[in-house]
């Protein structure tokens, strides 16, 4: 049997068999023991949860694997290891040489892209796998848009509030956003904040037990395009949660009351859809200083929003709230004190700027030194030198080169600069 040359459908069929078996055994097993490619198929109700007992029939093999003859693959590799009863469900029919026999043929490297299948081997002696290794070899389901879209459906099929909450944010899946952490430049300070938050999270029940719940409202501060809105993306990828991205100016109404409400749902949507992070973005726009304002249903909004961020929290409520402002000096003391941290994001100095440079092109040939660059553009934020940057690779493509050079960055500069004047002189 095993001289018999082995083709990559009988692999996959004898792999979705055999994981079948041990997740049928093995009630401990979740979602995230289980391959991206065989999770729908397991879980139907696409919310992460296993039906079991787990039943591999012709028909569903089908729907998920079209091109998978499974019936005509074991009578052709007569392969004693599958079998297909009359009713066409398949199964294996001695277990432990079936999955020493697909261990053989594809290597612990392919194993370890199972975690339930390395986990049997691991649990029957086998040394050269480790389930530890093979859990952090996949995404985990959390991370995935499939994970918060059937979030998000369960909660807006059940109230009409949660579907208009859910049209006034911006969802993103942590495997959405296709920065971390590390590709950004961050201060200590910043890095400080993740890392307090990764341990809160990593320690939840300890705090909730001792009622140390003053964690995890977070304002972050500074002037446009020095990176609080990437650094609240980045962060969802590296606490594994998703992002409810709302900017304040989108959920005022013009009808009486409807500002206060859209507040009430979005928070209510984040406590509901959470393990989340919620970041609010444009805070300034309703939370400014309410003595100068005289209308008294934005003062109601302004409450609204207070006693909403009052009422949530990381520890309780597994809701991490951001919110982020460019005009620090609208803020109100009521406002400031709603919020155990306060992070700054300021222009970037030379250092920072030839950082960000090296960082943003690193894979870009470019015949200019950084240094120099970033000596040439004090006052740039982060955004500014990436605009820079994508400005003079296209000069450079237009001139038929692939390679940047003074020209191109000057042109870069000169773009960036002018954006600076027209918007200053709009403030």
């Amino acid at each position: 049997m095993d001289a018999q040359p082995i083709n990559q459908e009988l692999l996959q069929l004898t792999e979705i068999v055999l994981t079948a078996e041990i997740v049928n055994t093995n009630p401990a097993l979740d979602v995230n023991d289980l391959p991206p490619s065989l999770r729908l198929m397991f879980c139907p109700e696409a919310a992460g949860i296993i039906a079991r007992p787990v039943t591999i029939k012709e028909g569903v093999l089908k729907s998920f694997f079209p091109n998978l003859s499974a019936r005509r693959i074991i009578e052709d590799s007569k392969n004693s290891y599958l079998m297909c009863n009359d009713l066409g469900h398949f199964s294996v029919t001695s277990f432990a040489p079936a999955q020493k026999w697909y261990l053989k043929q594809v290597g612990a490297d392919g194993v370890m892209k199972n975690p339930a299948l390395t986990l049997s081997l691991e649990t029957a002696g086998d040394k050269t796998v480790s389930y530890k290794k093979a859990r952090e070899n996949i995404p985990l389901f959390e991370d995935t848009t499939a994970s918060l879209t059937a979030k998000i459906n369960a909660v807006t099929e059940k109230a009409e509030s949660m579907k208009e909450a859910a049209d006034l944010v911006v969802a993103y899946a942590p495997e959405e956003i296709e920065f971390s952490l590390s590709d950004l430049v961050c201060t200590p300070e910043q890095m400080s904040i993740v890392r307090k938050v990764q341990t809160a999270l990593a320690n939840q029940e300890f705090l909730r037990s001792h009622r140390i719940y003053e964690l995890g409202r977070i304002l972050l501060v500074g002037p446009p395009g020095t990176g609080k809105t990437s650094f609240a993306l980045a962060l969802s990828r590296s606490v594994h949660m998703p992002v409810l991205e709302v900017r304040l100016s989108m959920i005022t109404s013009q009808y009486l009351g409807e500002t206060s409400k859209n507040i009430d749902r979005i928070f209510d949507l984040a406590k509901k859809i959470a393990p989340c992070i919620l970041f609010i973005d444009e805070f300034d726009y309703l939370a400014k200083t309410r003595i100068s304002d005289d209308n008294g249903t934005m003062k109601r909004a302004v409450n609204t929003l207070l006693k909403s961020i009052d009422h949530i929290n990381l520890i309780k409520d597994k809701v991490l709230l951001i919110g982020a402002t460019n005009h620090a000096g609208m803020l109100d003391d009521a406002v400031w004190r709603r919020f155990d941290e306060v992070v700054t994001f300021t222009l970037p100095d030379a250092v920072m700027r030839e950082a960000i440079l090296n960082h943003v092109a690193s894979n870009i040939p470019c015949s200019m030194d950084f240094k120099t660059i970033a000596d040439m553009t004090e006052g740039f934020s982060g955004a500014d030198l990436r605009m820079m940057l994508t400005e003079a690779i296209v000069s450079s493509l237009l001139a038929g080169r692939k390679e940047i050079n003074s020209e191109d960055v000057t042109a870069g500069m000169e773009l960036v600069n002018r954006r600076n004047i027209v918007r200053n002189g709009c403030l």
